[in-house]
């Protein structure tokens, strides 16, 4: 079964173990997800079932937006609640300084991710050696804000959305806020409401073709030729300018690239979204 949906997920679990449910669920073996969620966090993840899931870096999934709640006083080495060692009671703070704080943070951002994330390091995850007590090098990063704004403030708890780029750590945008404000903080709460047009909708099944970045391109030769993988002259396609493009047949889909005179296959013989698997 091929199919291409929006997940919510639950609190405390992991993007992957989330996956477990997933496959019983819809019966299936083959199974991917997109974007990973820490495990406190909830909301929109992108699920793929079987060749759907070779489509998931053609994906348009930017910007994205979260909901999160950044609790004053808390301290986490995590910078979330799964791991709060201190809790202390701190003054309330000005809620136009709360808001000046947030408005501070739009453009472009660099960074460190945190310690406790998902980046690879000579081949195991970061959070993996911070917790075996491993000292871990880890680069800056640079994210695009282009929204944040206070939703509620309720002393010690600051309610704020922001809407970022893809790659973009919520956990450090707190630990910066806390920064701003001289005080410990760690996000209570995380959920992400949508990446690019992909929302939660009770799971209904999605064309994949209408949420990919890349153009489309018209092949003007036979279809066997693609469907078969044959190699194809830029002669033959419509569109003869550098790029990765989308092309689609009778039967399948198919996304090539050109380079310089030459075409390339990425994917070939894509099965089509049918509006059965509803």
């Amino acid at each position: 079964m091929n199919r291409l949906f929006v997940v919510n997920k639950p609190i405390f679990r992991t993007s992957n173990s989330y996956m477990n449910h997933i496959k019983r669920k819809y019966n299936t073996k083959k199974v991917g997800f997109s974007g990973t969620l820490d495990p406190f966090a909830t909301g929109c993840l992108i699920v793929a079932t079987g060749v759907y899931t070779k489509l998931f870096q053609y994906l348009d999934k930017t910007p994205k937006s979260y909901r999160a709640t950044l609790w004053l006083g808390a301290n986490s080495v995590s910078l979330d609640i799964e791991n709060v060692d201190t809790i202390k009671d701190i003054a309330p703070f000005d809620i136009q300084k709360i808001e000046q704080t947030l408005t501070s943070l739009q453009g472009e951002l660099t960074y460190y991710p945190p310690k406790f994330c998902a980046k690879k390091i000579g081949g195991r995850r970061a959070y993996q050696l911070v917790r075996e007590g491993k000292e871990i090098p880890l680069n800056t990063i640079t994210s695009t804000i282009y929204d944040i704004k206070l939703l509620h403030y309720t002393h010690p708890f600051v309610h704020f959305e922001a809407t970022v780029s893809e790659g973009t750590y919520i956990r450090s945008l707190g630990a910066i806020i806390a920064d701003s404000l001289k005080c410990n903080a760690t996000l209570s709460s995380l959920h992400r409401i949508h990446e690019g047009r992909f929302r939660y909708e009770n799971e209904k099944p999605l064309n994949p073709f209408e949420y990919l970045w890349t153009p489309r391109n018209i092949f003007l030769g036979d279809e066997s030729d693609l469907e078969l993988g044959k190699k194809v002259t830029l002669e033959r396609f419509e569109t003869k300018n550098e790029g990765i493009y989308l092309i689609e047949t009778t039967h399948f889909f198919a996304i090539i690239e050109i380079v310089g005179k030459e075409v390339e296959y990425r994917l070939n013989r894509i099965a089509k979204f049918e509006s059965s698997c509803l």
